[in-house]
């Protein structure tokens, strides 16, 4: 469902338009991947060549490791690297084949007790990581990990013998969320969008909706945002947004929002863009190499978010 008085993307960004000025940003800024992501998204570029910078960040035990996720960095593979590389696959459309099978394997060898992943694998351990992310020797199940990648491989029809009882870990962690926050909604949202049971998914995401609404998750007017209390261990102003949870029309989290309040919170972030033509981020930043490898991972989400509502960047 395009918003009223959008215009498509255009094909080629004109001269300093909101794409062409991404553009620039991300050739001056940002990492072999990012760079052939957004020629693959805007520029009419092939997947073969974002495939081939992925495969950099891909070890001998199928997962990825090397900072692929910038806050962890060191060159040992992590649940959030790959979930970051699934993320990578499914947009180019190649999420499947030995490739995922191997993925697959490493995410069995990494489970916790009940099948489902960790947020940091101890692995970790020696190597720089974002304060907010810590390392614990038993790490417990967590839905932010497992939640996208599960997600991730239903809405790909991969069928491995890893899926079962990490899809009932998804499924009992969401539909007994209470008192969340942003992320894990968020992630709670990426497993509902995919889920093969859809009467289920809907029943669990109108229920999910209603939290987000009740808790005040969602800053619905971004012009009095002093109104919408910021989740406890956030960054300071580390709001969330209607686009952040239904990152496109077709999301089980587009009916959370009225047009309007989707329409405020898209011209709130087009207007998020900054000088340098980059996206801002909004979580804490703790080392200038994790901020700088992020800014155009952000700024790529954000035109593929714009574009999804039919709103013209170009």
């Amino acid at each position: 469902m395009a918003e009223t008085g959008a215009s498509p993307l255009p094909s080629t960004p004109t001269a300093r338009s909101p794409l062409f000025r991404a553009e620039q940003f991300v050739w001056l800024t940002a990492r072999v991947l990012e760079q052939r992501l957004f020629a693959y998204h805007f520029l009419h570029s092939t997947p073969d060549a974002v495939e081939a910078a992925l495969d950099a960040y891909r070890n001998e035990d199928g997962g990825y490791g090397h900072a692929l996720e910038p806050d962890l960095r060191g060159p040992v593979s992590q649940p959030l690297h790959t979930a970051h590389a699934l993320r990578v696959l499914d947009a180019i459309g190649r999420c499947g084949g030995q490739r995922v099978e191997r993925l697959c394997r490493y995410l069995t060898s990494i489970s916790t007790a009940d099948g489902a992943l960790p947020a940091i694998h101890p692995s970790q351990r020696g190597y720089p990581a974002a304060p907010f992310v810590p390392v614990v020797d038993d790490p417990p199940s967590d839905l932010l990990a497992t939640g996208p990648v599960v997600g991730l491989l239903h809405r790909n029809e991969v069928w491995h013998a890893w899926l079962f009882r990490a899809t009932d870990f998804c499924w009992q962690a969401v539909e007994s969320l209470e008192k969340s926050h942003p992320y894990e909604v968020e992630a709670s949202v990426a497993f509902l969008d995919s889920a093969p049971d859809r009467s289920r998914a809907e029943a669990a995401a109108d229920r999910l909706g209603r939290l987000v609404r009740e808790q005040r998750l969602a800053a619905l007017e971004p012009d009095r945002l002093d109104a919408y209390p910021v989740a406890s261990g956030y960054a300071p102003g580390e709001h969330h947004f209607p686009h952040d949870f239904a990152k496109s029309p077709e999301s089980l989290a587009r009916a959370w929002f009225t047009d309007d309040e989707m329409a405020r919170s898209l011209d709130h972030l087009a207007a998020e863009q900054q000088d340098d033509g980059g996206w801002p981020l909004r979580w804490r930043q703790w080392a200038p190499a994790p901020a700088l490898e992020a800014r155009p991972l952000v700024t790529i989400e954000a035109l593929r978010t714009l574009r999804a509502y039919g709103r013209f960047v170009g």
